[in-house]
């Protein structure tokens, strides 16, 4: 017990100080810190699909999220970073409870942190969503391909719960193609098709989503017949649009989605 607590805290502290070394030297080094956040920030709705995934200020996610994002801009961008990286730090923490540290030194957090992408939230939407299935919404129009986790609900029958995920979500996708019908095919067209195409700019782990897709699938379905609700943030992982690194932070939703689940919110 001795010797795997050490282990535990060695690793510990290794991610923390893979960490600092973001933010303390390769930040002043590159200035790329908040690379991705800066796309949410400058999401421009007349043209928001202009760059390709993996440049500076490109913006994947559908016209729900466009407009969604867009007020972002009314804030200066030091502004909107700081409360940015405030809103993700305090999701960590939330992910992490007592386990806090932890979920800080596993490197994708690290540098989800960095960058500034939803990772983190979409791991809180899908915690929250298995007992407020609503939450599935922004997973759903995001990310979108994540929303593989709903095999959780369709596994189990319970239908309630799928319902008011595909629910809600279906009429945020309507209520936007009634004001945003232009924006949707655009999504599509130079959104879409180029991040499920590949190759996109930046270092990712090249396994395309179609081959990762189906094995997201099973591997959820194993845990809803299983009860083996970690499988749920591991799926959504695996089935994301690109599987950066960063992609990875998703698992920090392992260590709060059972204590969720028992009720303990906290």
């Amino acid at each position: 017990m001795t010797a795997r607590r050490a282990f535990r805290d060695g690793l510990t502290i290794a991610g923390l100080m893979f960490a600092m070394y973001l933010f303390l030297v390769v930040a002043p080094e590159t200035g790329t810190v908040g690379f991705d956040a800066f796309a949410y920030w400058s999401v421009n709705l007349e043209h928001p699909y202009r760059l390709v995934a993996g440049q500076l200020g490109a913006f994947p996610y559908t016209p729900v999220a466009a407009r969604l994002f867009a007020p972002a801009a009314l804030l200066p961008w030091p502004t909107f970073w700081w409360l940015w990286s405030a809103l993700l730090v305090g999701t960590a923490a939330w992910l992490g409870w007592r386990r806090t540290l932890m979920v800080l030194a596993f490197p994708p957090v690290a540098l989800e942190l960095y960058h500034g992408n939803i990772h983190l939230l979409l791991a809180a939407a899908i915690v929250v969503g298995m007992r407020y299935p609503a939450a599935w919404a922004f997973v759903l129009v995001t990310k979108v391909t994540p929303g593989v986790g709903l095999v959780w609900f369709l596994v189990r029958r319970e239908w309630r719960h799928l319902g008011i995920a595909l629910g809600l979500t279906a009429g945020l996708v309507v209520a936007s193609l009634v004001i945003d019908g232009r924006l949707w095919q655009e999504w599509i067209m130079d959104g879409l098709l180029p991040v499920a195409s590949g190759p996109v700019q930046q270092f990712y782990i090249a396994v395309p989503l179609l081959v990762r897709l189906p094995f997201a699938a099973l591997l959820v379905a194993w845990g809803a017949r299983t009860d083996r609700a970690w499988t749920v943030p591991a799926g959504a992982a695996l089935a994301l649009p690109v599987l950066w690194l960063s992609g990875l932070a998703v698992l920090a939703a392992i260590p709060a989605i059972d204590r969720f689940r028992a009720g303990d919110s906290g």
